[in-house]
């Protein structure tokens, strides 16, 4: 048997068996350290020729990229930053000044949220690899986990997807935005080479379930569940329905979407991209719709809520969730969600 022959999701199953019981399944990994507080750890590995490459991002922005990916991890968990590691594998000939432009970047993007490189290591190695160790800080009362959506949770998104694959192709084939302002072209573009965790989303959250609960009922207890985009809209959805054991409803025209794609691409196209073009690094979260709908309101810039948690599925016989697209206008047939369709390392 080969790696090929198992894939990513396949690996981690069984790597996954190495590991205490319920450490490992959401964007990071939560250590119980002094009372009332948690560490939230998580590593990311970036590899040039699979992550980046010279043709669409500069070692500035490899950097950003890097920084940003981990960020958004410790975002989705609820944590708050601390600091990072960096390990690097670098070839012996490769130039010290992209070196040092790589970490201008990660150190561009740590900064805007308070953050530091606090160690790492350095090796030789044939590609260049960058990986990146996060700690952030916790409350066990605040933490986002993947598992614990609720049947009729809303589906929030907090911003646009395909954004982030449109940029990518503009880099990759420029011809392609002949008719995009300056504007959108440069907007589409830095939503690849550089994405904005939303760390900014969880005071909003806090804030909204926090007053609320104070009015309703101050002993009550609501949990968030949810991840980020970085894999694609539809993999974050179909991974949280997995490890809560329930399903959902999408409907497909409340799925945000830069209008800049209607220039580019077929709509159908465009709803391709924001389900599995990935990297778009926005927080996917699942809670009660009347805290869902002012936490909309309040983030705005293309946040919505596209759906609901729903039964495990229709059918007593099923044997799986049922994540569907839907549209409410019947022109488009119901259509399931699934991990295969976006980037698969194997």
């Amino acid at each position: 048997m080969k790696i090929r022959d198992i894939g990513e999701q396949g690996l981690l199953e069984r790597l996954q068996r190495f590991c205490p019981p319920g450490m490992v399944g959401d964007d990071a990994a939560v250590l119980a350290t002094t009372p009332g507080r948690s560490l939230v750890v998580t590593t990311d590995v970036l590899v040039d020729k699979v992550h980046f490459s010279d043709r669409t991002t500069a070692p500035e922005d490899a950097g950003w990229r890097a920084a940003a990916a981990n960020l958004s991890d410790l975002a989705a968990m609820g944590a708050s930053p601390l600091g990072i590691t960096v390990g690097l594998g670098v070839p012996s000939d490769l130039s010290v000044n992209w070196v040092e432009q790589l970490y201008q970047g990660l150190t561009a993007c740590l900064q805007q949220y308070d953050t530091s490189i606090v160690g790492g290591d350095i090796c030789r190695s044939p590609v260049i690899t960058v990986a990146i160790t996060a700690f952030g800080e916790a409350s066990p009362n605040r933490l986002i986990r993947r598992s614990v959506a609720q049947l009729g949770d809303a589906i929030v998104v907090t911003g646009v997807h395909g954004a982030a694959r449109a940029g990518l192709e503009l880099l990759l084939h420029p011809e392609l935005g002949q008719h995009l302002s300056d504007g959108d072209r440069m907007s589409l573009i830095q939503a690849h080479q550089r994405p904005k965790p939303r760390l900014d989303v969880l005071p909003v959250l806090w804030d909204i379930l926090d007053s609320q609960s104070k009015i309703q009922n101050p002993k009550s207890k609501i949990q968030v569940a949810g991840m980020d985009s970085s894999d694609g809209l539809a993999d974050a959805i179909v991974q949280i329905c997995r490890c809560s054991g329930v399903g959902a409803f999408i409907e497909r025209s409340k799925i945000t979407i830069p209008p800049a794609l209607s220039q580019l691409i077929s709509p159908e196209q465009a709803l391709n991209w924001a389900l599995y073009g990935g990297e778009d690094f926005e927080l996917v979260l699942c809670l009660p719709p009347e805290k869902a709908q002012p936490l909309v309101e309040r983030l705005g810039n293309g946040a919505a809520i596209v759906g609901a948690i729903a039964p495990r599925a229709r059918y007593a016989n099923a044997t799986s969730s049922e994540i569907l697209l839907v549209d409410s206008s019947r022109v488009y047939p119901d259509e399931h969600l699934t991990l295969t369709q976006g980037f698969q390392h194997f």
